[in-house]
């Protein structure tokens, strides 16, 4: 089992805490000591999992497609040692099926509000010379996929804005971590269509499993880690050389289909 951090008198702020993944990863965090930050826009779900964690945990509500939520949200948050960028919204379907308003609405919250929060939070860690930045992205951030150009455009933006930072943040003290879920059981994007996995797509992983892969970048620094079935990763690894290869894979896979029936299951939360 790999080495758990401690992270006694820290602070953890996780944003998309309402959702399966959230609330694992705040667990997680919460076990190894942590005081956790809870910020969601469902306040009730907030609360609920701040009564069940105990001591340490706090709610901060936020709808963080609104402008200046991620500014506000850090001012209320003070001196955060560790940020899980865990919020996100479903962009699947084609650019043309979405108003500008909603394709607004995906790009604040699975991107731009990281870059904020980011922004608002890493001089208090450069400043204390330690911290850590962890990025929920998703295995759509490394592979193309027919129907989910707007999702993939905020996912492969999350990686290489950590990518980068995890450079310019070499020797201060922070760290930087990208993790990529695949297909999650259950919860996330995937588990709230209730849709089953294509044949040959792999295990599913679990929210534990994202809670898990949080906690390892915390403690080994990695700037990358997949938490996906052995056929998405591999896709995410040829993309970089082989891109129209993968593409073409995933249409005779039957990803356009996919795609549409993911979109159609979570347009109402666009």
């Amino acid at each position: 089992m790999a080495r758990r951090p401690d992270l006694t008198g820290q602070t953890a702020l996780v944003t998309g805490a309402t959702g399966g993944l959230g609330k694992a990863i705040a667990r997680a965090l919460h076990g190894c000591g942590a005081t956790v930050q809870l910020s969601g826009r469902r306040g009730e779900v907030l609360d609920e999992l701040v009564t069940e964690l105990g001591d340490r945990a706090e709610a901060l509500p936020a709808d963080l497609s609104k402008p200046e939520a991620a500014a506000d949200l850090a001012r209320r948050a003070g001196d955060v040692d560790v940020l899980v960028a865990n919020a996100g919204l479903g962009g699947a379907g084609a650019l043309t099926g979405y108003t500008l308003e909603e394709a607004d609405r995906v790009l604040d919250v699975n991107l731009r509000s990281a870059v904020h929060l980011t922004h608002a939070l890493l001089p208090g860690m450069i400043e204390r010379g330690r911290g850590h930045l962890v990025y929920i992205s998703s295995i759509a951030g490394k592979t193309p996929t027919v129907g989910a150009s707007l999702y993939s455009a905020t996912k492969f933006g999350l990686r290489g804005f950590a990518l980068a930072l995890h450079e310019d943040l070499r020797n201060t003290g922070v760290g930087v971590t990208a993790i990529f879920p695949g297909f999650i059981s259950g919860e996330g994007l995937w588990g709230d269509t209730d849709m089953e996995l294509p044949p040959g797509g792999g295990r599913l992983r679990t929210p534990d499993d994202v809670g898990a892969a949080v906690l390892k970048g915390i403690t080994t620094g990695r700037p990358e880690i997949d938490v996906a079935p052995m056929v998405q990763r591999s896709g995410g690894w040829l993309t970089g050389f082989a891109p129209r290869l993968v593409a073409a894979t995933i249409r005779r896979a039957g990803g356009a289909g996919l795609s549409a029936d993911l979109a159609e299951a979570q347009r109402e939360k666009r």
